[in-house]
């Protein structure tokens, strides 16, 4: 992405993006709304230059951050990865879980959605083990097994999931855990969803499902009976 100071209005120059809202929750396109003046960058040279753009869904400001590759005598090149400083939130069927799990769950998330990687592990350590002792005897078990289906489903290799597996499973002290960078929390925060989902959401959803079949079975089977 390149600013120019030759150039005119900047807002028009920059290129447009997609991706989901922190605030509607909507994949969409983001128009540029406010642009740094590139003589201001040219002058003050900073590592990092913040850009607002508008979500074209509900018109709200989202604020992204991208670090400066290069300062030429007109122009500023800014790389194109860059920074959500407002995260959509996580969502999650959070009433099929345990409360204490749920808990701490909720925190977890609200860790990742601020980028705070290392926490978000620690929580998810606390919300895991609450969550095996919810399962009981061959909880742990269980959900580890489950962990190696999500490892395999997805193709992820042993080094990348081992840290993954490190939060979840190692029971030594939370300074023991491994460091986590953004890609690895993204992987973990999946993981562990799928775990959730596969211990307590899906067998709640099929024990809910299964007793609604029941009541319709059973009121159909009183209104024949009635009126035989």
């Amino acid at each position: 992405m390149i600013l120019d100071k030759e150039q005119g209005q900047q807002d028009e120059l920059v290129e447009r993006i997609g991706l989901e809202c922190p605030y509607c929750g909507v994949y969409a396109h983001m128009s540029p709304q406010s642009v740094p003046n590139p003589a201001s960058l040219l002058r003050d040279r900073p590592a990092r230059v913040g850009l607002v753009y508008q979500c074209d869904s509900c018109n709200a400001p989202v604020f992204l951050r991208f670090a400066v590759k290069s300062y030429t005598d007109n122009r500023v090149e800014l790389y194109r990865n860059f920074v959500e400083l407002e995260r959509p939130k996580e969502r999650f069927a959070f009433s099929y879980l345990p409360k204490h799990t749920e808990v701490l769950f909720r925190e977890a998330l609200a860790c990742y959605s601020g980028n705070h990687f290392n926490a978000f592990a620690s929580m998810c350590r606390r919300a895991a083990m609450s969550a095996y002792d919810e399962l009981g005897e061959g909880g742990k078990l269980r959900a580890f097994e489950e962990a190696m289906v999500a490892q395999d489903i997805a193709g992820i290799d042993d080094k990348t999931f081992a840290p993954i597996k490190r939060v979840l499973f190692d029971s030594g002290e939370e300074e023991d855990l491994p460091l986590l960078n953004g890609v690895q929390a993204g992987i973990l925060l999946e993981v562990l969803k799928d775990i959730f989902y596969q211990c307590f959401v899906r067998r709640g959803k099929l024990t809910r499902a299964l007793k609604v079949r029941r009541f319709f079975v059973e009121e159909r089977t009183g209104t024949l009976q009635s009126t035989a």
